[in-house]
C-alpha cells in the first residue's frame, strides 16, 4: 500500500500525458502497418501478421494503462488501480519487444517503394515505447515499484 501522502500531493497529470503521448504512437503504428493488408503488393509482407499477434495486446495494455491514469488523475485511489496500471505497462513493455522485431522482419522483406514507411512505423513504434518507459520511471519516482509479481497477466489472458 502506499502512503496515504503520496496520493494528497501527486498530480497524475504527468503520467497520464506520458501513456497518452505512448498510445497516440501506437495508434500511428496500427494505422500504418494495417494499411499493409489493404495494398496488393504488401497484404502478405512477411513479419505483418507475427507484428499485429502483438501489436492487438500491447494496444490493449496501453488503453488499459491510459484508461487507469485517467481514474486516478480525477481523484480515484484504489490500490487496485494502480496495479492494473502498472501490470499493463510492463505487459505492453513485454508485447512491444515481439512488435519490434515483426517490424524489423517486415523491413528485411518488404520491397524497396516500402521500406521507407516501415521506417516510419518503426519510429512511432520507437516512440511509443519511450513514451511508455518515461511513464514507468515517472511512476517510480513517485515511489510506485514494479515488480515482477505485481499481478501482471499472462500474454494469453487480457480481456
Amino acid at each position: 500500500m502506499y502512503p496515504y501522502f503520496y496520493r494528497q500531493v501527486n498530480n497524475w497529470n504527468p503520467v497520464l500525458n506520458l501513456l497518452q503521448q505512448s498510445l497516440y504512437a501506437e495508434e500511428m503504428v496500427c494505422a500504418m502497418s494495417s494499411e499493409f493488408y489493404h495494398i496488393p503488393e504488401t497484404q502478405d509482407l512477411q513479419g505483418n501478421n507475427e507484428m499485429h499477434n502483438h501489436l492487438v495486446p500491447a494496444s490493449y495494455h496501453r488503453i488499459t494503462a491510459v484508461g487507469s491514469a485517467q481514474r486516478l488523475s480525477v481523484g480515484e485511489e484504489q490500490q487496485s488501480i494502480i496495479d492494473t496500471m502498472t501490470a499493463c505497462i510492463l505487459n505492453a513493455e513485454n508485447q512491444d519487444k515481439k512488435v519490434r522485431e515483426g517490424l524489423n522482419i517486415m523491413l528485411e522483406n518488404a520491397s524497396p517503394e516500402y521500406k521507407q514507411v516501415i521506417q516510419v512505423i518503426i519510429q512511432w513504434q520507437g516512440q511509443a515505447e519511450t513514451s511508455l518507459s518515461q511513464a514507468k520511471e515517472a511512476l517510480k519516482s513517485m515511489g510506485i515499484s514494479f515488480s515482477s509479481g505485481s499481478g501482471q497477466q499472462s500474454e494469453s489472458s487480457y480481456y
